[in-house]
């Protein structure tokens, strides 16, 4: 019998600052108020789907959301450092535009290299995926055949769903992920993950009835 066990796998609300492009990496940036409308919504998704852990990034625009589920479920929120926004040093806080006008040479190269380039202060993206991964395989050890709630980052996310689909780093910005959105991954005790939900929204998921509202029938193992 193969068993599987659930990620709903959800990106944090809209931040202040939204409207220019920027790299907040793991400065903790404030939610708007659409960003906390977003993280109800969410929460209001998944409050008839039976949770076992709800887990989530330390920064405050992840824990918000976490916060929220966790409470409708009566789950503590697990969080974890390593489930951080990539760390991306000295361009933090500073928009796209900004970047480009004064570091071009650095804003090409990492264009050229995006998963080994390191800017200067913080992390590659080889290296946040090196910390996020063990902490991906400790919950699913941990929760095998249960369903689990991981609120976190946009990198954070796309690396959850490139492994996922087994495609590699470079094909990160292949994958949208927009605020408040939720993503659905299976995975089977044989290896096997199936993304079964990809950039969802809370409307699209509670109007269609997609996937969501899993009850415990839903989670007997797959013959």
């Amino acid at each position: 019998m193969m068993q599987r066990t659930r990620i709903y796998l959800v990106r944090h609300g809209q931040v202040e600052g939204y409207e220019e492009k920027r790299y907040n990496g793991q400065v903790n940036v404030p939610l708007t108020p659409l960003g906390m409308m977003q993280s109800d919504r969410v929460c209001d998704c998944l409050h008839d789907v039976v949770l076992d852990a709800v887990y989530s990034s330390d920064l405050d625009r992840s824990r918000y959301c976490a916060e929220l589920i966790a409470g409708s479920h009566n789950l503590t929120v697990v969080t974890h450092e390593a489930l951080r926004e990539l760390h991306i040093g000295d361009w933090e806080g500073r928009t796209w535009a900004e970047l480009q006008e004064a570091y071009p040479d650095d804003w090409q190269a990492r264009l050229q290299d995006l998963v080994n380039f390191q800017v200067p202060g913080g992390e590659s993206l080889q290296d946040a995926a090196d910390r996020i991964r063990p902490i991906i395989e400790q919950m699913l050890d941990r929760h095998r055949g249960g369903d689990i709630a991981l609120i976190a980052h946009g990198g954070v996310n796309r690396i959850v769903l490139l492994d996922a689909i087994g495609a590699p780093l470079q094909q990160a910005f292949s994958i949208e992920q927009d605020y408040g959105c939720v993503n659905i991954i299976d995975y089977f005790n044989d290896g096997h993950s199936l993304v079964k939900l990809l950039n969802g929204t809370a409307h699209q998921t509670i109007g269609g009835g997609l996937l969501l509202g899993a009850k415990a029938a839903d989670r007997a193992p797959v013959a």
